[in-house]
């Protein structure tokens, strides 16, 4: 059953605080692919939208503020109205086109894929990019839908540095790997934990980096042998977690995960493709 929907009011205040600068064109890489060209006829959320034909529309690669849409004692978070007042912004009423990176169809039917606009210069705008430049989303990738990942996170970390939107709201806080308290708190949210890597070591197939001495309680992330070969196949995850890799050439280093914090021994993040951490003291 599709779930209710309110409709949209744009207040002008909402616009007015998320005015950035001119939306950015979508690089060539990550530009459309779908030769049709529909209109976006309602705003559901900061991340879906639906078209004239019916179809609705989950962005791939972002995860914007949520709503409750219908959904029985669940609280909007944080900037949720004003993510889906700039959406609708950018793209109610407008033709808009698709790019497919991965997975087409998620389990509710929606359609999956990267979302654009025309730019005022004619050139197409990527609305994923836009709203994280804006700071209005958090990169949310896929194990079979991460296509285009590298300028999504680039994105994100210009809003996050410049302390736009979310950033601003502590609800949306990159969290401290060693506070194992605070994300206690926060198991079954999503989450960006930030910390140095103590230990690492493989474990029947399993990748384990932790983040405190005692593994039994601390902070941990952890990849599932089924997902591992993403891990060994990188250019970069390949050379510590290979057969002749040294995993203690990790300790030290500086990462940010992201992920759904679950608990099993402490505080733990499942990883299960490489766009998910991000080596911190290899950006530039």
């Amino acid at each position: 059953m599709r779930a209710a929907r309110r409709a949209l009011f744009l207040p002008s205040a909402f616009l007015l605080v998320l005015f950035v600068a001119a939306p950015a064109a979508a690089d060539a890489p990550c530009a459309p692919d779908e030769g049709g060209v529909l209109e976006a006829v309602e705003i559901v959320d900061g991340d879906t939208l639906v078209l004239g034909d019916g179809r609705q529309v989950r962005f791939t690669g972002i995860q914007a503020p949520k709503l409750p849409l219908g959904r029985a004692n669940f609280e909007a978070w944080p900037l949720a109205d004003e993510a889906r007042a700039a959406l609708a912004s950018l793209a109610l009423g407008k033709p808009v086109t698709l790019r497919h990176g991965g997975r087409r169809e998620d389990r509710h039917g929606r359609v999956l894929a990267h979302v654009f606009v025309a730019g005022t210069d004619g050139k197409p705008v990527w609305l994923q990019h836009e709203m994280l430049r804006r700071g209005l989303a958090r990169v949310y990738t896929f194990r079979d839908n991460r296509a285009c990942a590298a300028p999504l996170l680039a994105a994100e970390r210009e809003a996050r540095e410049a302390r736009r939107g979310i950033w601003a709201d502590a609800f949306y806080a990159v969290r401290d790997a060693a506070d194992v308290a605070a994300l206690e708190r926060l198991h079954g949210r999503f989450e960006l934990v930030e910390g140095d890597i103590v230990s690492a070591a493989v474990v029947r197939g399993r990748i384990y980096l932790n983040f405190g001495e005692d593994w039994r309680s601390d902070f941990t992330v952890t990849v599932a042998p089924r997902d591992a070969r993403l891990f060994l196949d990188d250019p970069i995850w390949g050379a510590y977690f290979g057969e002749a890799a040294d995993q203690s050439a990790l300790a030290g280093r500086r990462v940010r995960v992201r992920g759904w914090l679950g608990r099993y021994n402490g505080p733990e993040i499942t990883l299960t493709h490489t766009e998910q951490i991000e080596l911190l003291d290899d950006i530039s």
